[in-house]
Protein backbone atom coordinates (compact mmCIF):
# COMPACT_ATOMS: atom_id res chain seq x y z
CA UNK A 1 0.00 0.00 0.00
CA UNK A 2 1.46 3.65 -1.29
CA UNK A 3 2.27 6.33 1.45
CA UNK A 4 -1.08 7.88 0.01
CA UNK A 5 -3.43 5.27 0.58
CA UNK A 6 -1.78 4.57 3.92
CA UNK A 7 -2.59 7.91 4.88
CA UNK A 8 -6.64 7.86 3.75
CA UNK A 9 -6.94 4.64 5.14
CA UNK A 10 -5.69 5.65 8.58
CA UNK A 11 -8.09 8.47 8.43
CA UNK A 12 -10.81 6.31 7.59
CA UNK A 13 -10.22 4.00 10.61
CA UNK A 14 -9.92 7.20 12.46
CA UNK A 15 -13.48 8.01 11.08
CA UNK A 16 -15.31 5.22 11.96
CA UNK A 17 -13.77 4.82 15.75
CA UNK A 18 -15.17 8.41 16.42
CA UNK A 19 -17.61 9.07 13.76
CA UNK A 20 -19.31 6.22 13.83
CA UNK A 21 -18.27 4.50 16.64
CA UNK A 22 -17.92 0.64 15.38
CA UNK A 23 -16.42 -1.98 17.24
CA UNK A 24 -12.97 -3.04 16.59
CA UNK A 25 -14.33 -6.24 14.91
CA UNK A 26 -16.09 -4.44 12.46
CA UNK A 27 -13.28 -2.14 12.05
CA UNK A 28 -10.73 -4.95 11.02
CA UNK A 29 -13.34 -6.27 8.56
CA UNK A 30 -13.58 -3.05 6.72
CA UNK A 31 -10.00 -2.88 6.79
CA UNK A 32 -8.95 -5.78 5.75
CA UNK A 33 -11.48 -5.73 2.64
CA UNK A 34 -9.91 -2.42 1.76
CA UNK A 35 -6.36 -4.07 2.17
CA UNK A 36 -7.84 -6.55 -0.29
CA UNK A 37 -8.62 -3.77 -3.27
CA UNK A 38 -5.38 -2.15 -2.71
CA UNK A 39 -3.47 -5.24 -3.34
CA UNK A 40 -5.60 -5.99 -5.98
CA UNK A 41 -5.45 -3.04 -8.06
CA UNK A 42 -1.60 -2.54 -7.13
CA UNK A 43 -1.20 -5.06 -9.73
CA UNK A 44 -1.90 -2.25 -12.22
CA UNK A 45 -0.03 -0.07 -10.46
CA UNK A 46 -3.08 2.20 -8.82
CA UNK A 47 -3.65 3.24 -5.55
CA UNK A 48 -7.35 3.71 -3.84
CA UNK A 49 -7.79 7.18 -5.26
CA UNK A 50 -7.54 5.88 -9.01
CA UNK A 51 -9.72 2.73 -8.81
CA UNK A 52 -12.57 2.79 -11.25
CA UNK A 53 -15.91 1.14 -11.67
CA UNK A 54 -14.17 -1.94 -13.80
CA UNK A 55 -11.61 -2.05 -11.53
CA UNK A 56 -14.25 -2.64 -8.83
CA UNK A 57 -15.83 -5.70 -11.02
CA UNK A 58 -12.74 -7.27 -12.14
CA UNK A 59 -11.95 -7.26 -7.73
CA UNK A 60 -15.37 -8.60 -7.50
CA UNK A 61 -15.47 -10.84 -9.79
CA UNK A 62 -12.21 -12.37 -8.43
CA UNK A 63 -13.23 -12.77 -5.22
CA UNK A 64 -16.39 -14.61 -6.33
CA UNK A 65 -14.09 -17.22 -8.02
CA UNK A 66 -12.76 -17.66 -4.58
CA UNK A 67 -16.39 -18.96 -3.75
CA UNK A 68 -16.53 -17.14 -0.84
CA UNK A 69 -20.39 -16.61 0.44
CA UNK A 70 -23.23 -14.30 -0.67
CA UNK A 71 -22.76 -12.84 2.60
CA UNK A 72 -18.63 -12.77 2.65
CA UNK A 73 -19.15 -10.90 -0.63
CA UNK A 74 -22.14 -8.39 0.61
CA UNK A 75 -19.82 -7.35 3.41
CA UNK A 76 -17.38 -6.55 1.07
CA UNK A 77 -19.16 -4.76 -0.77
CA UNK A 78 -20.84 -2.44 1.87
CA UNK A 79 -17.32 -1.76 3.30
CA UNK A 80 -16.05 -0.71 -0.34
CA UNK A 81 -19.23 1.47 -0.51
CA UNK A 82 -18.71 2.96 2.75
CA UNK A 83 -14.94 3.56 2.21
CA UNK A 84 -15.68 5.82 -1.16
CA UNK A 85 -18.71 7.23 0.39
CA UNK A 86 -16.36 8.48 2.63
CA UNK A 87 -13.60 9.57 -0.01
CA UNK A 88 -16.33 11.05 -2.10
CA UNK A 89 -18.04 13.25 1.41
CA UNK A 90 -14.12 14.40 2.04
CA UNK A 91 -13.53 15.90 -1.87
CA UNK A 92 -10.53 12.85 -1.84
CA UNK A 93 -12.05 11.82 -5.11
CA UNK A 94 -14.27 12.73 -7.42
CA UNK A 95 -16.16 10.04 -9.29
CA UNK A 96 -17.74 7.08 -6.68
CA UNK A 97 -16.28 3.58 -8.47
CA UNK A 98 -19.06 1.72 -6.21
CA UNK A 99 -22.12 3.45 -7.32
CA UNK A 100 -24.85 0.92 -8.70
CA UNK A 101 -22.67 -2.09 -7.68
CA UNK A 102 -25.20 -4.32 -6.09
CA UNK A 103 -24.81 -7.01 -3.20
CA UNK A 104 -25.50 -10.03 -3.84
CA UNK A 105 -29.04 -11.55 -2.23
CA UNK A 106 -27.75 -13.27 1.11
CA UNK A 107 -29.55 -16.40 1.79
CA UNK A 108 -30.69 -16.63 5.45
CA UNK A 109 -29.56 -19.70 7.02
CA UNK A 110 -31.28 -21.00 10.21
CA UNK A 111 -28.81 -20.51 13.32
CA UNK A 112 -28.38 -23.73 14.85
CA UNK A 113 -28.97 -24.80 18.60
CA UNK A 114 -29.04 -26.69 21.63
CA UNK A 115 -32.59 -28.20 22.80
CA UNK A 116 -32.91 -28.23 26.86
CA UNK A 117 -31.91 -31.79 27.20
CA UNK A 118 -28.75 -31.00 25.41
CA UNK A 119 -27.84 -28.51 27.28
CA UNK A 120 -29.01 -29.68 30.28
CA UNK A 121 -26.10 -32.93 29.57
CA UNK A 122 -23.24 -30.23 28.34
CA UNK A 123 -23.68 -28.67 31.43
CA UNK A 124 -22.86 -32.03 33.39
CA UNK A 125 -19.71 -32.94 31.90
CA UNK A 126 -17.91 -30.18 33.64
CA UNK A 127 -15.47 -31.53 36.63
CA UNK A 128 -16.49 -29.44 39.35
CA UNK A 129 -12.87 -30.34 41.02
CA UNK A 130 -11.46 -28.39 38.70
CA UNK A 131 -10.83 -24.30 38.92
CA UNK A 132 -10.66 -23.41 34.81
CA UNK A 133 -13.63 -26.15 34.25
CA UNK A 134 -16.16 -24.02 36.71
CA UNK A 135 -14.33 -20.61 34.74
CA UNK A 136 -15.86 -21.97 31.77
CA UNK A 137 -19.06 -23.69 32.87
CA UNK A 138 -19.53 -20.44 34.52
CA UNK A 139 -18.84 -18.34 31.12
CA UNK A 140 -20.86 -20.02 29.32
CA UNK A 141 -24.02 -20.82 31.77
CA UNK A 142 -23.69 -17.11 31.31
CA UNK A 143 -23.66 -16.47 27.38
CA UNK A 144 -26.94 -19.18 27.59
CA UNK A 145 -28.35 -17.19 30.30
CA UNK A 146 -28.19 -14.04 29.04
CA UNK A 147 -27.61 -14.60 25.54
CA UNK A 148 -24.25 -12.73 25.55
CA UNK A 149 -21.91 -12.41 22.31
CA UNK A 150 -18.46 -14.35 23.20
CA UNK A 151 -16.87 -10.79 22.24
CA UNK A 152 -18.91 -9.40 25.28
CA UNK A 153 -18.03 -12.22 27.95
CA UNK A 154 -14.79 -11.78 26.92
CA UNK A 155 -15.14 -8.15 27.58
CA UNK A 156 -16.98 -7.83 30.92
CA UNK A 157 -15.33 -6.81 34.06
CA UNK A 158 -16.08 -7.56 37.46
CA UNK A 159 -17.66 -4.45 37.88
CA UNK A 160 -19.88 -5.09 35.21
CA UNK A 161 -22.08 -7.68 37.32
CA UNK A 162 -24.64 -6.57 40.26
CA UNK A 163 -24.78 -9.97 42.18
CA UNK A 164 -27.85 -8.43 43.98
CA UNK A 165 -29.91 -7.90 41.37
CA UNK A 166 -28.72 -10.46 38.67
CA UNK A 167 -28.02 -7.62 36.01
CA UNK A 168 -25.01 -7.27 33.75
CA UNK A 169 -24.39 -3.99 32.38
CA UNK A 170 -23.03 -5.01 28.68
CA UNK A 171 -21.21 -2.79 26.40
CA UNK A 172 -22.02 -4.24 22.65
CA UNK A 173 -21.41 -2.98 19.25
CA UNK A 174 -20.61 0.38 18.44
CA UNK A 175 -20.41 0.40 22.48
CA UNK A 176 -24.02 0.65 22.70
CA UNK A 177 -24.21 -0.23 26.40
CA UNK A 178 -27.49 -2.47 28.09
CA UNK A 179 -28.45 -4.16 31.12
CA UNK A 180 -29.43 -7.77 30.86
CA UNK A 181 -30.74 -9.93 33.15
CA UNK A 182 -29.36 -13.39 33.98
CA UNK A 183 -30.87 -16.95 36.02
CA UNK A 184 -30.62 -18.30 39.74
CA UNK A 185 -27.89 -20.90 37.97
CA UNK A 186 -26.00 -18.59 36.49
CA UNK A 187 -25.96 -16.54 39.46
CA UNK A 188 -24.91 -19.44 41.85
CA UNK A 189 -21.87 -19.97 39.22
CA UNK A 190 -20.61 -16.00 39.56
CA UNK A 191 -20.90 -15.63 43.02
CA UNK A 192 -18.88 -19.12 43.57
CA UNK A 193 -16.23 -18.69 40.89
CA UNK A 194 -15.68 -14.92 42.37
CA UNK A 195 -15.05 -16.30 45.56
CA UNK A 196 -13.42 -19.78 45.33
CA UNK A 197 -11.84 -19.75 41.62
CA UNK A 198 -11.37 -16.17 40.33
CA UNK A 199 -8.68 -15.07 42.98
CA UNK A 200 -6.32 -18.00 42.60
CA UNK A 201 -6.08 -16.85 38.75
CA UNK A 202 -5.61 -13.15 39.19
CA UNK A 203 -3.03 -13.80 41.56
CA UNK A 204 -0.79 -13.17 39.03
CA UNK A 205 -1.54 -10.13 37.23
CA UNK A 206 -4.03 -7.70 38.16
CA UNK A 207 -7.19 -7.57 36.14
CA UNK A 208 -10.49 -6.01 36.06
CA UNK A 209 -12.20 -8.65 33.75
CA UNK A 210 -14.42 -11.48 34.52
CA UNK A 211 -12.98 -14.45 33.07
CA UNK A 212 -9.41 -14.76 33.29
CA UNK A 213 -6.95 -17.26 31.36
CA UNK A 214 -4.09 -19.47 33.76
CA UNK A 215 -1.57 -16.78 32.99
CA UNK A 216 -4.19 -14.27 34.53
CA UNK A 217 -4.63 -12.01 31.84
CA UNK A 218 -8.60 -11.74 29.83
CA UNK A 219 -9.85 -14.90 28.07
CA UNK A 220 -9.87 -14.66 24.29
CA UNK A 221 -12.96 -15.44 21.86
CA UNK A 222 -10.70 -17.98 20.12
CA UNK A 223 -9.81 -19.80 23.34
CA UNK A 224 -13.58 -19.62 24.34
CA UNK A 225 -14.55 -21.55 20.98
CA UNK A 226 -11.37 -23.72 21.62
CA UNK A 227 -12.87 -24.48 25.56
CA UNK A 228 -16.50 -25.26 24.10
CA UNK A 229 -15.28 -27.38 21.71
CA UNK A 230 -13.61 -29.62 23.87
CA UNK A 231 -16.68 -29.94 25.96
CA UNK A 232 -19.20 -30.52 23.13
CA UNK A 233 -16.79 -33.39 21.95
CA UNK A 234 -16.95 -34.68 25.68
CA UNK A 235 -20.83 -34.48 25.95
CA UNK A 236 -21.14 -36.10 22.07
CA UNK A 237 -23.13 -33.76 21.06
CA UNK A 238 -22.76 -34.23 17.22
CA UNK A 239 -23.70 -30.69 16.09
CA UNK A 240 -21.97 -27.62 14.59
CA UNK A 241 -21.28 -25.76 18.02
CA UNK A 242 -19.53 -22.70 19.00
CA UNK A 243 -20.16 -19.82 21.54
CA UNK A 244 -22.45 -17.82 19.48
CA UNK A 245 -24.60 -21.36 19.16
CA UNK A 246 -25.53 -20.43 23.38
CA UNK A 247 -27.15 -17.01 22.42
CA UNK A 248 -28.88 -18.81 19.42
CA UNK A 249 -30.31 -21.31 21.98
CA UNK A 250 -31.24 -18.79 24.51
CA UNK A 251 -33.53 -16.42 21.83
CA UNK A 252 -34.72 -19.92 20.76
CA UNK A 253 -36.17 -20.80 24.16
CA UNK A 254 -37.39 -17.52 24.71
CA UNK A 255 -39.88 -17.22 22.53
CA UNK A 256 -40.75 -21.33 22.18
CA UNK A 257 -42.14 -20.34 26.03
CA UNK A 258 -44.09 -17.42 24.18
CA UNK A 259 -41.52 -14.04 24.76
CA UNK A 260 -42.59 -11.07 23.17
CA UNK A 261 -40.20 -10.86 20.24
CA UNK A 262 -39.14 -7.01 20.68
CA UNK A 263 -38.58 -8.12 24.03
CA UNK A 264 -35.75 -10.60 22.77
CA UNK A 265 -34.71 -7.96 20.34
CA UNK A 266 -33.72 -5.74 23.47
CA UNK A 267 -31.78 -8.44 25.33
CA UNK A 268 -29.82 -9.77 22.08
CA UNK A 269 -29.16 -5.89 21.32
CA UNK A 270 -29.92 -6.19 18.32
CA UNK A 271 -30.95 -2.77 16.36
CA UNK A 272 -32.86 -4.01 13.98
CA UNK A 273 -36.47 -6.80 14.56
CA UNK A 274 -35.29 -8.40 10.95
CA UNK A 275 -32.50 -9.74 12.53
CA UNK A 276 -34.46 -10.67 15.60
CA UNK A 277 -37.16 -12.21 13.73
CA UNK A 278 -34.99 -15.30 12.03
CA UNK A 279 -35.69 -16.92 15.45
CA UNK A 280 -39.43 -17.08 14.51
CA UNK A 281 -38.86 -19.61 11.69
CA UNK A 282 -37.00 -21.93 14.23
CA UNK A 283 -40.09 -22.05 16.28
CA UNK A 284 -42.80 -21.71 13.35
CA UNK A 285 -43.38 -25.57 13.02
CA UNK A 286 -44.09 -25.96 16.74
CA UNK A 287 -46.44 -22.79 16.77
CA UNK A 288 -47.83 -24.59 13.69
CA UNK A 289 -48.58 -27.74 15.62
CA UNK A 290 -50.03 -25.74 18.34
CA UNK A 291 -52.77 -23.62 15.77
CA UNK A 292 -53.98 -27.04 14.61
CA UNK A 293 -54.38 -28.90 18.01
CA UNK A 294 -55.70 -25.74 19.61
CA UNK A 295 -57.12 -23.79 17.05
CA UNK A 296 -61.31 -24.12 16.66
CA UNK A 297 -61.13 -23.44 12.87
CA UNK A 298 -58.05 -25.86 12.36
Amino acid sequence: MGANSVKIVKEFQQYLEVERGLSENSIFSYLSDIGKLDKFVSKSKKDLTEITRNDIKRFLREETERQLSSRTRARVIASLRQFYNYLVETDIVGINPMLNVESPKIVRTLPDFLTRDELQHLFSVFDKNNQLELRDKTMFELLYSSGLRISEACNLKVHDIDLSNSLLTVTGKGDRERLVPFGEIAAGLISNYLEHVRPSLVEKEDSKFMFISKKGSALSRKSAWRLLRKYIERAGIEKNITPHTLRHSFATHLLQNNADLRAVQELLGHIDISTTQIYTHLISPELAETHKKYHPRS
